[in-house]
């Protein structure tokens, strides 16, 4: 609906009542926009056509205004989400650079991993926090002057001195005194020092265990100025050493991060202790699979609430699910985790190898003496195995005994021949030997395979990275139905990775097989499941479990430069609400004042029509009633 604005224009012909002469403008206002202007007190020199451009010019720029400031503040958190993704991969890329060590605000901690074979120490630094606490600390691994990481191992394992616990500081100092020359000596007293130890230790008699720690305990503070209280040393269980290497993957992989896109997986999370609460969506996380040679261990998140069969598997339930918190705040439960952590020995490739030899030598045995039999006993009538590659000869030693063995390539039947080694039951939510495990949401989830996962993908078959189960079980058919003359032809050649070497290609054909049972049988992951990833690094690191026990270990360390921060928050608080540093406060108060210009234009409009309305009278006497008054005299 238009509405007409009428406006008195100077100079404009008499009508035939020669009142002065009005001119209508038809704007294109709505209704209830309409006003009119008297020309009384307004300057001439302001005619009709200005004041209409001056009007229609302010609403324009104030909408311009609206629409720029809009696009200003979009583009601006736009960016930031963008430059927040550039600063991660920014920090992948410097993560290779020499510490700065002449930098006052960078800090420092060491780790050593205590080891069955050796013991190794890992020095690890990481700049002020940034004072959210909703943020961790960006812990990165030091590297030296020439870029490498300060790592430095040792031989043999801690656990060799357990006859002879007071040589154990003699036997670690070395570790501490190179960790002691790269981080510099000013910061020696706040850099925590934390010694862990492992597989080897926990096999010896809780004694020696103390004996040793307690070594450690006593000499380490006489000769080295670390932070290093009682209980930075510690025997730690294979549960912690799961949980550590869960937590060190995720935050390589900035899945402790905030959610930032819409692209980013989520997941929704019940949190530990909060059940009553409605879930909350957060990054999802990605578990991990670790094949070794001894043993397979299983890592990853259980955001949902658990419910159990019985009351024995909640028992053994509670050993295997961990729950913390990676915040610097208690309070605070946007870090806390349950995590589900299971290792299973005896299921490594190596040992499940031994445990397949040493039960096909019993079961031949047992055969031969009741079928009089001689299977295996001599080269020209040997043991037929599935699980090498074709026309391989290998050969069993037990108890100065040898069996012949040759390969017929049949992955399978190998497959087949090696189920019963799962040992599973029919237990709702059992995995490897009957053990409990959470339910799987196979739909939303990710997981990273590392060690034999990413050999039995990789240093044969080539093909490691994203695992689809139809392309490995075809191309481990193929390696397993090739003549041995043929791989040892393509090795010669060079055609496999440069670290393979005549074992893996002996044993390939058992380890896909192994690989494959143990990841669907045994942890029933579907034969569709699109979303494990075979790797040995990650971003081109490998990422060892003590990144996660130092993150785990120093989250309250945030805590001083939090309230640091709140400390200058304090005295500059009325910067907050200036026009500069705040763009919402601004576009609140521009949005203000347009609103009351419009308002202000309102009122004068009824204002105005209320006068014209009661004026109406004394206007047409004042435009024609005098003149006609002054010629009838």
């Amino acid at each position: 609906m238009r509405s007409a604005c009428s406006f008195p224009l100077p100079g404009a012909p008499a009508a035939k009542s020669g009142a002065a002469s009005r001119i209508g403008i038809s704007c294109l206002f709505p209704a209830s926009w309409h006003f009119s202007i008297s020309p009384v007190g307004c300057p001439r020199i302001l005619n009709t056509n200005l004041r209409q451009i001056i009007v229609i010019s302010v609403l324009a720029a104030a909408a311009s205004l609206l629409y720029f400031s809009v696009v200003i503040i979009r583009n601006k958190y736009g960016r930031l989400s963008r430059d927040k993704k550039f600063q991660r991969y920014l920090a992948r890329v410097t993560d290779i650079e020499a510490t700065d060590t002449n930098n006052p605000n960078v800090n420092y901690g060491v780790v050593v991993d205590c080891g069955s074979s050796g013991s190794r120490i890992f020095v690890y630094c990481w700049p002020r926090h940034n004072g959210n606490p909703h943020d961790l600390l960006d812990i990165r691994q030091m590297r030296d002057k020439n870029r490498k990481p300060v790592v430095m191992k040792i031989k043999p394992g801690i656990s060799e001195f357990a006859t002879s616990p007071e040589k154990v500081s003699d036997y670690i100092s070395p570790l501490l005194n190179f960790a002691a020359e790269h981080v510099p000596r000013a910061k020696h007293k706040e850099t925590p020092l934390y010694i862990l130890c492992t597989a080897g230790m926990r096999i010896l008699p809780e004694s020696q265990q103390k004996a040793i720690l307690e070594d450690l305990l006593t000499d380490i503070p006489v000769h080295f100025d670390f932070l290093f209280s009682d209980s930075h040393a510690e025997v730690i269980s294979g549960k912690q050493e799961g949980v550590y290497a869960w937590i060190g993957i995720n935050f390589v992989l900035g899945r402790f991060e905030h959610i930032e896109d819409d692209e980013e997986a989520v997941v929704e999370v019940n949190i530990p202790g909060s059940e009553s609460r409605e879930a909350i969506l957060r990054k999802r996380t990605a578990g991990i699979l670790d094949m070794g040679g001894v043993s397979t261990q299983i890592a990853y998140e259980v955001p949902k609430t658990v419910s159990f069969a019985s009351s024995q598997q909640e028992e053994v339930a509670k050993n295997l699910l961990a729950e913390f918190n990676l915040g610097c705040d208690v309070h605070q439960t946007e870090h806390v985790y349950r995590v589900y952590v299971a290792t299973f020995l005896g299921f490594g490739g190596n040992a499940a190898r031994q445990r397949y030899e040493d039960r096909i030598f019993a079961n031949t045995v047992q055969k031969n003496r009741l079928l009089g039999q001689q299977t295996g006993l001599a080269p020209d009538t040997p043991y037929l195995d599935p699980c090498l590659p074709l026309d391989i000869k290998d050969e069993i030693q037990q108890n100065g005994q040898t069996m012949y063995l040759r390969g017929t390539g049949d992955f399978d039947l190998c497959r087949e021949t090696i189920q019963p080694f799962m040992n599973k039951t029919n237990e709702t939510q059992t995995s490897l030997n009957g053990v409990y495990q959470p339910p799987i949401h196979f739909q939303n989830s990710e997981f990273y395979g590392f060690s034999e996962f990413y050999y039995c993908t990789e240093d044969v078959l080539r093909m490691g990275g994203d695992y689809n189960a139809a392309t490995f079980t075809k191309a481990a058919k193929d390696y397993c139905a090739t003549k041995w003359s043929i791989l040892r032809e393509r090795f010669d050649r060079g055609l496999y990775a440069s670290h393979a070497d005549l074992h893996r290609l002996k044993y390939q054909c058992f380890k896909s097989a192994w690989m494959f049972e143990v990841f669907h049988r045994g942890f029933s992951f579907p034969v569709n499941y699109k979303n494990l990833k075979t790797a040995l690094q990650v971003y081109d690191k490998e990422v060892q479990w003590t990144l996660g026990a130092i993150l785990y270990r120093t989250r309250f360390l945030p805590l001083r430069d939090i309230q640091q921060e709140t400390f200058r928050a304090s005295h500059a608080h009325w910067r907050g609400f200036s026009f500069v540093y705040n763009h919402y406060l601004f576009s609140g108060c521009f949005l203000v004042v347009l609103l009351s210009i419009l308002l202000y234009l309102l009122r004068l409009r009824r204002i105005h029509r209320r006068t014209l309305r009661g004026a109406s009278t004394t206007t047409l006497w004042l435009e024609e009633g005098l003149p006609s008054q002054k010629m009838a005299a």
